[in-house]
């Protein structure tokens, strides 16, 4: 039996392709931790760019097929997975320049419309990401309907002050701010333009938001003041366009679109909620009509993250304060959910590097 060498594990490795960045994991210095034992049995660690990576098991087999066929001595092959979250420097702001340095991506969850879902996707999106292992905030930035502390169970919390800046309340792996924190439930911000943009400016300096992977931004719906104040200010890492499969939502979607377009923020895809309602036998309602948001997505030349059915569950647990995601982890909506946001946090590392590259030429 010959003696496996680190050289060759390397080399079996150099031939194991990243998909999405599309060079290999040694170039990409995405190897750590190379050991060989006596009995020739190999371990490494493969760092990946998110933890939320949806090819994670498809790269780990890669490694483990590459290294038996390139070392045939070669025993047990034992591969640990790990990540560690790659950082924009966002799309307006060089990394010197932009608020909130030690957030690494900044996701905006839009719609053209209310009534679509928005609030609730992003509430689950950034548990999913929190249950994958990723450091995750949430802004709740419908200033005018905030619906945060609501979907947390939250109501009645009021977060503390650190000198003059607000410590995020967290649930759910989740640092959060909303609005809705700081006034009585029932009372009214009857705000314009300027004053709606300072408190989201407030939002983004003076909350001790600390080291995070993922800062989701839930916006209000259509492109007003709020929007435009976000995706000027923080250097989006990009956007996540929510809408339902109707003629009328769709309409207004490609405002969104164009808006975020025109602020060179990257549309990272389009979520189609709502998509349809599954009958005790199987079949399948669509309500809202069919695939519209696939099609749109398509046509506009979009990454299409996926059909979320309707679920009374998902509206209960918004209305509970418990996401759906945790208490119907198996559910057809959850599991799209989370596919979801796996592509998404794929999504945010593939446009870092190619940012990435493009600055480094």
């Amino acid at each position: 039996m010959s003696r496996v060498t680190e050289a060759h594990i390397i080399e079996a490795l150099s031939s194991v392709q990243e998909p999405d960045l599309k060079k290999d994991l040694i170039t990409l210095a995405m190897v750590e931790d190379i050991c060989i034992d006596g009995d020739n049995n190999v371990s490494f660690t493969v760092v990946l760019t998110t933890p939320a990576c949806p090819l994670k098991e498809q790269i780990k087999q890669s490694c483990i097929d590459a290294v038996r066929a390139h070392s045939a001595d070669a025993a047990n092959v034992t591969v640990t997975m790990s990540s560690k979250v790659t950082s924009s420097c966002g799309h307006h702001h060089c990394s010197h320049e932009r608020p909130l340095k030690e957030v690494k991506n900044i996701i905006a969850v839009a719609s053209g419309k209310g009534g679509v879902g928005k609030s609730t996707f992003a509430v689950n999106l950034a548990v999913s990401l929190a249950k994958t292992g990723a450091k995750v905030g949430l802004v709740d930035a419908d200033l005018y309907g905030p619906s945060i502390p609501t979907m947390f169970g939250m109501q009645h919390e009021k977060p503390e002050m650190s000198g003059k800046n607000i410590v995020p309340l967290e649930k759910y792996g989740v640092k959060l701010m909303s609005i809705g924190f700081l006034v009585e439930p029932d009372t009214a911000l009857i705000w314009r333009g300027p004053m709606a943009s300072s408190a989201i400016k407030q939002f983004i300096s003076e909350v001790e938001w600390k080291d995070l992977d993922y800062l989701i931004f839930d916006l209000p719906p259509g492109t007003g003041d709020i929007q435009i104040t976000i995706a000027q200010s923080v250097g989006l890492s990009g956007a996540v366009i929510v809408t339902t499969p109707q003629d009328v939502a769709l309409a207004d979607v490609s405002k969104a679109v164009s808006m975020f377009r025109k602020v060179n923020v990257p549309v990272l895809g389009l979520v189609e909620n709502m998509s349809y309602y599954e009958l005790p036998d199987g079949t399948k309602d669509y309500i809202f009509g069919h695939h519209g948001g696939e099609i749109f997505a398509k046509t506009h030349g979009m990454h299409f993250l996926g059909a979320i059915p309707i679920d009374r569950a998902v509206r209960e647990g918004g209305d509970h304060g418990t996401p759906y995601v945790l208490d119907h982890p198996d559910s057809a909506s959850s599991i799209a959910i989370d596919r979801a946001s796996k592509e998404i946090a794929r999504r945010v590392s593939v446009t870092n590097a190619a940012e990435e590259e493009l600055s480094s030429l």
